[in-house]
C-alpha cells in the first residue's frame, strides 16, 4: 500500500504552527484538535520541524513551568524524517520504528502536503491483515 492510499483514506490536512509561536500555545493547539504532533511551519508549505507531546513532556522536565513561554523553535525537533505520497507504508513503517518517531511529513516536490502518524500506519495494516485472512478463510470454505 501506498501513503497516497493513506492520505485519500483519512485526509491531507496538517496542523502547523509557527516557531515563534509560544509552547503554551502549542499545548492548546495540540489538545483542541486532539493530535499529537504539530508541523513547524512559517507558511504552512515548508518544514522548518515537528513539535510533539514528547517534546513537551521532555522540556517541562528539563525547564519546568518555564518553558511554556519559550518558544516552539526551542524546543521542537529539527531533524524530520518525510515520505512522498508515493513511498510504500511498510517502508514508512520501518522508518518510524527505527527512529522512533510517531509523525511523518508527507512532502511532495518539497511542499507538505499531509501527516501520516503511527496510528494511520498501524490502522492501515490490521486492514490488509483482515483482508488477508478474509480471502483464505473464503479460499478455505470453497474446497
Amino acid at each position: 500500500m501506498l501513503v497516497s492510499k493513506l492520505l485519500s483514506d483519512k485526509g491531507t490536512d496538517v496542523a502547523t504552527i509557527g516557531g515563534g509561536a509560544t509552547v503554551s500555545e502549542a499545548v492548546a493547539e495540540l489538545n483542541r484538535k486532539g493530535i499529537g504532533a504539530l508541523v513547524v511551519s512559517a507558511d504552512g508549505k515548508h518544514i522548518e520541524g515537528i513539535v510533539s507531546e514528547r517534546d513537551v513532556v521532555r522540556n517541562l522536565d528539563d525547564r519546568h513551568e518555564s518553558v511554556l513561554g519559550a518558544t516552539v523553535a526551542s524546543i521542537m525537533s529539527t531533524t524530520v524524517f518525510t515520505c512522498t505520497p508515493d513511498d510504500e507504508v511498510v517502508s514508512l513503517m520501518s522508518i518510524m520504528t527505527e527512529n522512533r518517531i510517531r509523525h511523518v511529513p508527507v512532502v511532495l516536490e518539497g511542499v507538505l502536503c499531509g501527516l501520516v502518524s503511527i496510528g494511520d500506519v498501524v490502522k492501515s495494516r490490521i486492514g490488509e491483515l483482515e483482508k488477508d485472512r478474509n480471502e483464505l478463510v473464503d479460499y478455505i470454505n470453497a474446497r
